[in-house]
């Protein structure tokens, strides 16, 4: 599926590849209760919580389109890969690769991938097996990694990371075709990084547009709804739960009120909007998937 919008000079493509049930949500959220569950299932269910109060997850990537550059932030999960959850392992399905068509692209557009950071949902589109090699996907792009990312991975043996950085990442690095990026780097005038850590050592945001942020793409920093009314709700697999926590409200303050469109990694569909606030907390007011210039 590819849902299609414009702001400002860019035009965004969001491209789904899975919608799937992920963890109970007081396993994902292990500080949440359930009494806090249970006063916000109304406005969950059923889009975010689904059967046996299960978080449902969407899997997905974006596409910007710049007036310069064609940009995909994060890549996905990818066909081939062996995964620890078995709606991600050795997929063989078209659907990612029908969605990019559908944005009227082609591998062969892509002038960037930019990974948010290196868990197995977000690069496994990096690499397609060939002859039984992991080469790069998209032929024209260079492949930014974050410096501090990088690092991390590269020091852990942690299962999840290694095996997405085995076949989704080294083999970019092999190919000459990766670039190390610090915190403060930009692409020309239309894209920044924000530093978002918490989730992972070096996990980055990816803001678009000229004269002001016009888009932000969160990646990990959020995972699903709940966390936007009270952000100091951390996921199980957070690397620093207190830290993400402090991020994510930052973030939240920060583009609050704002006409900024914040694109989710993992938010049911639409999955964008613009961050409003709700009591101590936030929410997020969805976009329909129409033209949203001002």
């Amino acid at each position: 599926m590819s849902l299609n919008f414009s702001v400002a000079d860019l035009t965004i493509h969001r491209l789904v590849e899975l919608n799937h049930p992920y963890l109970p949500a007081l396993e994902m959220l292990p500080t949440l209760t359930p009494e806090l569950l249970e006063e916000n299932r109304v406005w969950l269910q059923p889009d975010s919580l689904g059967a046996g109060d299960v978080f449902n997850i969407c899997f997905q990537s974006y596409v910007v389109r710049t007036p310069h550059h064609t940009i995909l932030v994060d890549s996905c999960l990818g066909n081939d890969k062996p995964r620890g959850r078995p709606e991600w392992s050795m997929k063989t399905d078209a659907r990612w690769m029908c969605a990019l068509a559908a944005a009227d692209l082609t591998v062969e557009d892509i002038d960037y991938v930019m990974c948010t950071h290196m868990h197995g949902d977000h690069v496994g589109w990096n690499t397609k097996l060939v002859k039984g090699e992991w080469v790069p996907t998209f032929p024209n792009a260079r492949y930014l990694f974050g410096r501090r990312e990088m690092l991390a991975v590269e020091a852990t043996d942690g299962l999840l990371a290694n095996a997405a950085y085995r076949d989704s990442v080294l083999p970019i690095v092999q190919a000459g075709r990766a670039e190390l990026v610090d915190d403060d780097y930009q692409l020309g005038d239309h894209l920044r990084i924000l530093p978002t850590p918490g989730h992972t050592d070096g996990h980055v945001s990816f803001c678009f547009g000229k004269a002001r942020d016009e888009v932000v793409i969160a990646g990990d920093l959020i995972h699903v709804p709940l966390q936007t009314r009270y952000p100091e709700l951390s996921f199980t697999i957070d690397k620093d739960p207190v830290l993400a926590a402090s991020t994510r409200r930052s973030f939240l303050e920060r583009y609050c009120d704002t006409p900024t469109l914040c694109c989710t990694s993992h938010f049911p569909s639409p999955s964008v909007g613009r961050v409003k606030r709700w009591g101590d907390g936030y929410r997020l007011e969805y976009i329909g998937s129409t033209d949203v210039n001002e």
